[in-house]
């Protein structure tokens, strides 16, 4: 853990922000209103008003202003080539992946925190009080690049979280699809593939 710290610090100490202002959580900057609006009103019926339901158990719903997305896409890159250019080692997101990064690592730590506790953990606890989603507490907070020259896909896996937030910050691809097949017990978490799932 102090490794990790020292290491995170080493970065925010080096590393120059390209938008500063993605680095605090301003809401109406960063979430469109009706998603800001549902949050507010704090009930099931608002949070429903906003989303669809395509399988039971996964919503879908709008929640990032599109300037957002722009700069936060921007600003990786811009952390991406000062990694390159400094030939500063970093770690990856996970195992799976060879290219992105984790957003705690060069500064966005609280503005995560922020979204976390504010706007995301209202809506887990609603529709996720049996896996602990009203008490969230921590958040790993990543991008992860894919394409020809990158990654050119995650296999079927297990998240290990209480809740996972996927956000799709793309500009222009095709692909990219998204399956999920189901919650594992804590009996077959960490097994191979199987054909059911418990």
């Amino acid at each position: 853990v102090q490794r990790h710290k020292e290491y995170r610090q080493r970065i925010i100490s080096n590393y120059q922000p390209l938008h500063r202002e993605l680095f605090t959580m301003h809401a109406p900057s960063v979430l469109v209103p009706a998603f800001v609006k549902a949050v507010r009103d704090n009930t099931e019926a608002s949070f429903r008003s906003i989303m669809a339901e395509p399988i039971p158990g996964i919503y879908t719903f709008e929640m990032l202003q599109p300037r957002f997305c722009e700069m936060l896409l921007s600003e990786v890159e811009n952390f991406e080539r000062w990694v390159h250019d400094t030939r500063f080692r970093i770690m990856r997101p996970n195992t799976m992946n060879k290219f992105g990064a984790v957003l705690d690592d060069f500064g966005l730590e609280t503005m995560l925190d922020k979204l976390m506790n504010d706007f995301i953990r209202p809506i887990s606890k609603v529709f996720f009080p049996e896996v602990g989603g009203s008490t969230l507490d921590s958040h790993h907070g990543f991008v992860v690049e894919y394409g020809m020259d990158r990654d050119v896909e995650l296999g079927f896996h297990v998240d290990d979280s209480e809740v996972t937030l996927n956000v799709c910050l793309g500009r222009e691809f095709s692909g990219g699809e998204l399956f999920f097949r189901g919650v594992r017990c804590d009996k077959h978490v960490n097994t191979e593939t199987q054909s059911e799932v418990c």
